[in-house]
């Protein structure tokens, strides 16, 4: 046992699919469980991520290995200028520490101090590289493409199965596709919108606040692609408005770890901070997603920044109750021999089941990426195609 697996049933007739669910016998035998959720002919699809061994080192690398990816700041004053590392947690004993730890919920963030310049001269943050040579020769046989990393497990007999009608219960599950459009269960209502006019009569006198990383990012850029807004610009915290339908769009990155290009750092803040100073009503938005820049630390530091963002949530809705708040799950993405080893789905899976366990019982809307994704026929992407969002 301990091998990861994905499965999905689905219909290229009826343009539907629908998320398995896994159950490891922890003997080298697994069971998959379908909802049969329409009746006609339907295909199953199982899928190994990685195999048991591959997940040990994966587990060793997160626990053992976070600073595998290198992060960096400029310090500046004046003409000059100084580069030094920073990460969560940094070795003392090459050198003494700037200490920028949030003073409100203690999210930690270390950087090497420059020779030159003080603490205060931080001028900027960027992702420096990645580190090599972290796995044996041996290791690496484990994550090679298109042989043991995401590769299909074909049927011994047949994949193919009629669904006949049924009056049964079905097992539990948040939707499925249905002629290509996303159909939610357990009595979440559905709305289409299939034209820019509908998008813009939904939002309108709407004030609608996005936090997170790039995979929530994209919804700001759908929204500014397909309906009128005027983009105000800067270069990051987004916003956008249509004076006409007063609505306004905010975008902002959550706070550090990011790995992205350099980003000043009076641009960076914590979810969780940027909540306690919201107030609003039935009008107001709040969307979070949280997940991506995390797969490279140990699943404690992503406990701990999803508790503190579930406290400032609860607060922001006992001030606020009729506000509502929107909450994005992580989602599978493609993999290769070298991005196994920093994002893998074996990890994104262990921070969703956090997020989904820190949000459970509070008054917040899902948009359960990972069944989305898994449910499409479209490859798995760290940026899923927009239609898996907004066509459903």
């Amino acid at each position: 046992g301990g091998d990861f697996l994905l499965a999905r049933l689905h219909s290229p007739k009826y343009r539907a699919g629908v998320a398995g669910q896994v159950l490891d016998h922890e003997n080298g035998l697994y069971s998959v469980r379908f909802p049969l959720l329409w009746q006609g002919s339907a295909q199953f699809n199982v899928m190994m991520v990685h195999s048991s061994e591959a997940a040990t080192v994966l587990r060793r690398l997160r626990e053992k290995r976070p600073d595998r990816v290198f992060f960096a700041s400029i310090f500046r004053h004046g003409r000059h200028s100084e580069k030094t590392l920073c990460n969560m947690c940094l070795p003392p004993d090459k050198g003494p520490l700037c200490n920028y730890t949030d003073l409100h919920y203690g999210e930690q963030w270390y950087c090497y101090k420059p020779k030159g310049l003080g603490c205060d001269t931080r001028y900027n943050h960027f992702i420096e590289g990645y580190a090599e040579n972290l796995i044996t020769k041996k290791e690496a046989l484990l994550f090679q493409s298109g042989k043991n990393v995401k590769v299909p497990i074909h049927a011994s007999t047949t994949d193919s199965i009629n669904v006949l009608p049924s009056s049964q219960g079905t097992l539990a599950t948040s939707g499925y596709y249905y002629q290509d459009s996303w159909r939610p269960l357990g009595g979440v209502p559905m709305r289409q919108f299939n034209k820019a006019s509908a998008i813009t009569q939904c939002l309108t006198n709407k004030l609608v606040y996005m936090y997170g990383d790039s995979t929530l990012r994209q919804w700001f850029k759908y929204l500014l692609t397909n309906i009128p807004l005027e983009k105000v610009q800067k270069p990051g915290p987004f916003m956008a408005v249509d004076v006409t339908h007063n609505i306004l769009l905010n975008y902002r990155f959550h706070g550090l770890p990011l790995r992205i290009m350099p980003v000043m750092i009076n641009e960076l803040r914590y979810i969780a901070n940027e909540l306690d100073g919201l107030t609003g009503g039935p009008n107001t938005v709040v969307t979070l997603g949280i997940w991506a820049h995390f797969s490279t630390f140990p699943v404690e530091v992503y406990i701990q920044r999803i508790r503190h963002i579930r406290k400032a949530v609860v607060r922001l809705l006992d001030r606020s109750p009729e506000i509502v708040v929107v909450v994005r799950t992580a989602n599978p993405q493609a993999l290769n021999e070298v991005e196994s080893l920093f994002k893998s789905d074996w990890v994104t899976l262990q921070q969703d089941i956090v997020l989904r366990a820190m949000f459970k019982g509070i008054n917040v809307m899902w948009v359960d990426a990972w069944q989305m994704c898994l449910a499409h026929r479209e490859p798995h992407d760290v940026h899923p195609p927009m239609s898996l969002h907004f066509d459903g």
